[in-house]
């Protein structure tokens, strides 16, 4: 993994006119913002920045994440989703392992859960499921095309609007008068920096706002017998949630939250696991029959603060690294970077772009920061009632429809 670049302090070079953008990590953030940039801002000069070389194929990472439908629609309007290899989100049903209501209530109200369906909602699909390699090599692709188009038309290397250094990293980052000077074998200067390249929470430098929740992701995929498609499932256990989204062929990605200090899972052989993963899921996901080999990975809370520091923007993982109980992470990330993108378009002043920039993602931010921080956090709690309580909220939320679709909207868009 390839460190954080380091920021630094420097006011002794020139002013540059016109806006020269560098982009720092080009995984699905990172490649969704310099082709965004090339598209929306057609007199920007945009150099994308990546340590993995250009020949390295990542169209095979297997690793599953979760879009939200506005992801989707951002990807499609730009030219880089792959809906062959996507599984569509058509529900998503969640619900508390029994008993998660105490006495008389059980009885009234039964077992609480939520279900959010795009019928109901009246879109297509809530979202879609696809392999890391699948949204990244899409955008790659798009990206490199974007460029060697923009090569054909320039009469010199020097004259290029769009750029790849890939197979260079990012040493340090120097904030100069009125811009950023990219330490990346040569020290280049750039108008503004996006730095979209974060890694997992076990690997981050801690930022300023931070906690580990002492939970671990056990992650893989599984087969279900009698599945029923594009329904993704989420589970409250007393061990942390459980998640299963939806693949095709009657597979699912699953997400294995467990507390780290007494983790269940990890004395477990892959019998022993599939048993017990048919006791925690709802009856309506099927029969666990199957189950891969299972990786694990620390969860915790890592955000900064701030968006910007001078002219370096942070993005994605960069930006805020969250547990993964709402699925949010990279769409919060392709918000920020088509936020930046649009406003970038609409005036040529980086520095009030950027102002405007930390009050305009603010609420979507930290709203969301805020709604995954609460839940993770909730696990750990000891209260008595803490079950009970969790439970009454899924059935308010199921019973006041309202509300139910204000949250599945934010879900699907962010904060708007």
């Amino acid at each position: 993994m390839t460190a954080e670049p380091r920021i630094e302090n420097r006011t002794d070079s020139p002013r540059v006119s016109g806006l020269n953008l560098a982009v720092i990590g080009a995984g699905p953030v990172g490649l969704a913002l310099a082709l965004k940039a090339a598209q929306s801002l057609p007199t920007a000069r945009v150099t994308l920045f990546d340590a993995r070389p250009l020949d390295k194929d990542v169209s095979g990472d297997p690793r599953t994440l979760a879009l939200s439908l506005g992801s989707v629609q951002m990807l499609e309007r730009m030219g880089a989703w792959n809906a062959d290899a996507a599984q569509a989100i058509l529900e998503v049903h969640v619900s508390q392992q029994p008993p998660s209501l105490a006495g008389p209530l059980a009885g009234w109200i039964g077992e609480p859960e939520v279900r959010i369906s795009a019928i109901d909602e009246a879109v297509p699909l809530l979202g879609a499921v696809l392999s890391y390699g699948a949204i990244v090599a899409p955008l790659q692709k798009a990206w490199e095309a974007a460029v060697a188009a923009d090569s054909q038309s320039s009469r010199s290397r020097l004259n290029s609007r769009l750029n790849s250094r890939f197979g260079v990293p990012v040493a340090a980052l120097k904030a100069i008068d009125a811009g950023v000077e990219v330490d990346a074998g040569i020290a280049d200067r750039f108008d503004l920096a996006v730095v979209a390249e974060g890694g997992v929470f076990s690997g981050q430098v801690r930022k300023a706002v931070a906690h580990d929740y002492r939970q671990t992701a056990w992650v893989g995929t599984v087969a279900l017998k009698n599945a029923k498609p594009g329904v993704a499932f989420e589970r409250f256990t007393r061990h942390g949630p459980a998640a299963l989204l939806p693949l095709k062929d009657g597979r699912a990605a699953l997400v294995w939250c467990v507390n780290s200090d007494d983790d269940p899972v990890a004395t477990l052989n892959e019998a022993q696991r599939l048993t017990v993963l048919n006791t925690i899921f709802h009856r309506e996901v099927g029969e666990v029959t199957a189950l891969s080999p299972l990786k694990q990975f620390a969860l915790g809370l890592n955000a900064e603060r701030t968006l910007t520091e001078g002219r370096t923007v942070r993005i994605g993982n960069a930006a805020q690294t969250l547990h993964p109980v709402a699925g949010q992470g990279l769409n919060l990330g392709l918000r920020d970077a088509f936020e930046l993108i649009a406003a970038l378009a609409k005036s040529n002043d980086i520095d009030a772009v950027l102002r405007r920039l930390e009050w305009q993602r603010g609420p979507d931010r930290w709203a969301m920061i805020a709604a995954t921080d609460f839940l993770a956090r909730s696990f750990t709690w000891k209260l008595p009632g803490a079950g009970t309580a969790r439970g009454l909220g899924l059935a308010a939320l199921q019973a006041l429809g309202p509300v139910k679709s204000f949250v599945a909207r934010q879900m699907m868009y962010g904060s708007r």
